[in-house]
């Protein structure tokens, strides 16, 4: 099967409608039409429920959109990766959000240096949840990530767990008090998923939050290593004993063959069995 009409296929399946899809590709509705055909044919399955006035996918359709997504990528990746190994001084690319490795990074990159592996590390600093489009897509060969998050194509290994504190403005009534628990909170149907998937109020960076927060629109739940790393005035964090941990994973394509990316993982895991070991210290909650 040739990329060319899966790219077809996955434009026709995203816009579900061949006009659009025919412009977003740059053609004609009459070719993009006989292209999804001849899909069909080939294929042996229907892949479109196609009405005067609809168009809508089947379930062949629906597997074939998930698989072919996978194909694309794989295909954009090995290209990328090509490019990147060709360069005269080739880099390992490290995804991270900015505020989003547990205070791993620096010695992580310190640890990898010594490795005889090592080569220089580019860190491309992304938004939430970009990082495993970024590795599928060949634009990263490592990323931090936390859970969870889709590990399609992707291996991973468990760097941190911390528990979560609420960021506050010091003046909310529940800054008087040392720990909470969620119902504390009053959060919205749909909150607290958005909160542990690390979407934060309208896309903002921690900065930005930090600032609303401060002003007493906004209360957000981080993860504990943030108390330490971000003290702001006007903001304080207190302790959530009933949130789930916030899990910082090392993640890496699985068709990988990189001994620079395999060093890197290996100076990750040996960061944070090191972090383990230090004898726990709370967070600073207080003010």
């Amino acid at each position: 099967m040739e990329s060319r009409p899966l790219r077809y296929f996955v434009a026709v399946a995203e816009e579900l409608n061949f006009a659009r899809a025919a412009e977003r590709l740059g053609i004609s509705p009459p070719p993009l039409s006989r292209a999804i055909r001849r899909l069909e044919i080939e294929l042996g399955v229907t892949l479109f429920e196609r009405t005067t006035h609809s168009v809508a996918l089947t379930p062949a359709g629906e597997v074939l959109l998930a698989e072919a997504r996978i194909a694309l990528d794989a295909l954009q990746a090995a290209g990328r990766r090509a490019q990147r190994a060709a360069a005269p001084e080739p880099k390992l690319v490290l995804a991270v959000k900015a505020d989003g490795d547990a205070g791993l990074l620096e010695p992580l990159l310190e640890r990898y240096a010594a490795e005889p592996a090592a080569v220089p590390v580019a860190v491309r600093l992304c938004g939430w949840r970009e990082q495993p489009r970024l590795l599928r897509r060949g634009e990263a060969d490592a990323a931090l990530v936390h859970e969870p998050f889709d590990r399609t194509g992707l291996d991973c290994e468990t760097l941190a767990a911390e528990p979560r504190v609420a960021a506050l403005a010091s003046n909310n009534p529940l800054a008087a008090r040392d720990r909470l628990v969620l119902d504390d909170l009053d959060l919205r149907p749909g909150e607290l998923h958005r909160f542990l998937q690390g979407k934060r109020s309208e896309g903002r960076d921690l900065a930005q939050l930090l600032t609303l927060v401060g002003l007493g629109e906004a209360i957000s739940l981080l993860p504990a290593s943030v108390a330490d790393r971000y003290p702001r005035p006007g903001v304080v964090y207190r302790r959530v004993v009933d949130a789930p941990p916030a899990v910082l994973a090392i993640a890496w394509p699985q068709q990988s063959r990189s001994t620079a990316t395999a060093a890197l993982v290996r100076a990750a895991v040996a960061v944070s069995e090191a972090a383990r070991e230090q004898p726990e210290r709370a967070p600073s909650v207080r003010p």
